[in-house]
């Protein structure tokens, strides 16, 4: 984009939207391994804007001399756009990323009031680097531009944009649980936070419950004027699930602008997964995976070292199930990929040290020289062999503790075909309300999860596929594509109002 054209469209978000290497020592990006997850459903809405910026962090050198391009134009397969780097020291990402944000605020969202660490959160620094990438976007959006920024830890971001660009439009979307009242209060930095989501036009969440905990908080907090309420309607379940919430706050009002909720989950790609299990590569891939299991049955389970996660107790479940059922012995296999924290991480060291040791000890007394019944990864495993696994899997288990939205609770749906897999799913994953034909069961009871391994073990056909046939249904009706499509329709919606502008302004 030429440098004197602002954009109508920027998106802010930490990550960057590629994979960055060196070869033969010269940089160059590659489009992200997975081409399913929430960067590539962003990067879908770049196809039809032709000014889009993407602003993201990249470490700097501890001098702060900038030793890389700050803005740097990418061409791929979803189109041509600008990604601007905002250079942050080690220490700047330490605090802002690996000890506010995950240790302060992270527990918090996932309502873990417990493991709330106050001493080593560094606010002040956790403003300015909002304040700086607030900064980096005005700088490329045009005074009437979308500025969409995405997750909690750039919750300050729309303010700072609000106070530069008054006439712009703001959209935020939470990618984690946004918490009951009582627990969101927790956080001595409240209204500050609340103050900076009320800048926007929308919030979105993924379920209708992470919505409603914010109407209650910005109405008991802050004072804003709650909106009408709307019933909860498709794919979500209005009650029977733990998260399940029957109606829907639609706006606040607050300082006389109003604030649009916006509740849709984002979806799966399974266009993109059928393409790639309709290839002859993949079909003999998962043939492969096949024999290699012969006459076992599959456990899956996948997703990183995180205490809300629920792994230690899903390993803890899987032992009981050995020592309670020992007729299993030698025919079952889990396949757990939990993917190391990047370094830095001290707030999941022991996670990652109980996942260890459950493994060593189950494989240790129960294993033998022909049978290893738990094959652990903590590296990630590519999209192409992923969803071949899920294709081969007889059940998968899903139960964190708390988990925003869970995609693989989708994908594994999608990649399901004529001979379905059982998914056990935990009620408090927020996809839990969208797929309520899975085996649900509660991670926090150790009779309900060993309950949910025994009946996903044990189903008839007839009801594996009965229930594989109505979340199929689900995720395909409900996919990215729908997601993107009904964003797109919010944000066109976006028409603030002169009164609106002038009092934000002033």
């Amino acid at each position: 984009m030429p440098a004197d054209k602002k954009s109508s469209f920027v998106i802010v978000y930490h990550r960057q939207p590629y994979e960055e290497a060196v070869e033969q020592g010269r940089t160059v990006f590659r489009e992200n391994k997975s081409p399913n997850g929430i960067v590539p459903a962003l990067k879908g809405f770049f196809s039809s804007a032709t000014d889009a910026v993407w602003v993201a962090w990249k470490q700097a050198p501890a001098d702060g001399k900038v030793n890389f391009e700050r803005t740097v134009r990418i061409k791929d397969s979803y189109g041509e756009y600008d990604v601007v780097r905002l250079p942050l020291t080690a220490e700047q990402v330490k605090a802002f990323y690996h000890v506010t944000s995950k240790e302060a605020l992270w527990p918090i969202l996932h309502s873990f009031p417990g493991l709330f660490n106050y001493g080593p959160a560094d606010w002040e620094n956790f403003r300015e680097v909002n304040r700086l990438f607030a900064e980096a976007a005005c700088e490329q959006a045009a005074d009437d531009a979308l500025i969409w920024v995405h997750d909690y830890n750039l919750w300050l971001v729309p303010l700072f944009v609000r106070q530069i660009k008054p006439h712009a439009r703001i959209a935020f979307f939470h990618h984690t649980p946004f918490p009951a009242p009582d627990v969101f209060n927790v956080l001595p930095w409240r209204e500050e936070i609340m103050q900076s989501l009320l800048s926007c036009d929308v919030v979105g969440f993924h379920i209708p419950r992470y919505g409603e905990n914010f109407a209650a908080v910005a109405s008991s907090l802050m004072g804003a004027e709650r909106g009408e309420a709307l019933p909860a309607e498709s794919p979500f379940e209005p009650t029977g699930v733990a998260l399940a919430e029957p109606m829907v706050t639609t706006a606040l009002r607050y300082q006389g602008r109003e604030v649009n909720i916006d509740v849709c989950p984002i979806g799966a790609n399974p266009g993109l997964i059928d393409r790639h299990l309709n290839t002859d590569k993949a079909r003999k891939r998962v043939s492969e995976i096949e024999r290699e299991i012969g006459d076992r049955r599959l456990f899956m389970s996948v997703g990183r070292v995180d205490y809300v996660k629920g792994t230690k107790e899903m390993l803890s479940a899987f032992g009981r199930l050995l020592e309670r059922r020992p007729e299993l012995r030698e025919k079952v296999k889990l396949f757990c990929v939990c993917v190391a924290p990047a370094e830095g991480m001290s707030a999941y060291r022991g996670a990652q040290r109980e996942v260890e040791r459950l493994v060593g000890a189950i494989n240790g007394k129960y294993g033998n020289l022909s049978w290893t019944p738990i094959m652990l990864s903590t590296r990630g495993v590519p999209f192409e062999d992923l969803v071949c696994y899920y294709r081969a899997a007889d059940i998968c288990l899903v139960t964190p503790l708390r988990d925003g939205l869970n995609l693989v609770a989708k994908e594994f749906v999608a990649c399901q075909a004529d001979d379905p897999g059982v998914l056990v799913l935990s009620e408090f994953a927020g996809a839990a309300v969208e797929l309520p034909d899975a085996v649900l069961v509660n991670p926090y009871s150790e009779r309900r999860l060993d309950a949910a391994l025994d009946r996903a073990l044990d189903m008839s056909e007839s009801e594996r596929r009965e229930r594989a046939s109505a979340m199929i249904g689900r995720v395909r009706r409900w996919d990215v594509d729908h997601w993107a499509r009904h964003v797109r329709e919010r944000f066109e919606a976006i028409t603030p109002t002169d009164d609106t502008l002038s009092k934000t302004a002033a």
